[in-house]
């Protein structure tokens, strides 16, 4: 079969503009191709195999990560608490040379065992002159598997110190402050009382 020349002869453009004048167009509005087109399609570029400029992964990401500490862990939380107290006895405290006046071991207690305990002993011994007391928590029991999600250790280590702060506790209560290693360490506090007035 011969191929077809690249343009239609005088007799085949004629014979088609005759056919093209009874037809309607779809889209009027567009505009008209000039009689001279080259009617065969084009061939598409020979397609070259992309170079892939050399990278490392992770480039262009920040440097720095941002922390998902969502809050601060206690000791944290008590270096940037304020001294409401005088701060040559708050250092004796903390060094452990106060001797606590009271004390109240909440080891393995509940916590609806433990709160009403902690609040009867906080306000009977500011009811009786006293000025520290010393609180034991225990530093809390890590179990073998903690599983995916992570999970504070010691629950009354974490919420003895929002108890103090709230009511009916936070009117007599002056400071709380991490024990001595000698008073108990991590696992303790120390509670320093306001005056009686």
């Amino acid at each position: 079969m011969a191929r077809r020349p690249r343009k239609l002869d005088a007799d085949e453009r004629a014979l088609w503009n005759r056919v093209a004048e009874q037809t309607v167009p779809l889209h009027p509005n567009r505009p008209e191709l000039p009689e001279d087109r080259d009617e065969t399609p084009r061939k598409p570029p020979k397609s070259r195999a992309m170079e892939i400029p050399a990278f490392d992964l992770g480039q262009n990401a920040p440097k720095t990560s941002a922390r998902h500490d969502l809050a601060p862990s206690l000791p944290e939380k008590f270096a940037a608490a304020p001294v409401q107290m005088d701060r040559k006895q708050h250092t004796r405290m903390t060094r452990g040379k106060l001797s606590p006046e009271g004390r109240i071991d909440l080891h393995g207690m509940t916590m609806d065992r433990a709160h009403p305990a902690l609040t009867r002993f906080i306000l009977d011994a500011h009811s009786a002159g006293k000025r520290l007391v010393l609180v034991i928590t225990g530093k809390g029991r890590r179990s073998q598997d903690d599983g995916p999600i992570p999970v504070r250790h010691g629950i009354l280590k974490h919420q003895v110190p929002q108890w103090l702060n709230m009511a009916p506790l936070a009117g007599v209560v002056l400071q709380v402050s991490p024990a001595h290693r000698k008073h108990g360490g991590e696992g303790a506090y120390y509670v320093y009382l306001r005056r009686v007035r």
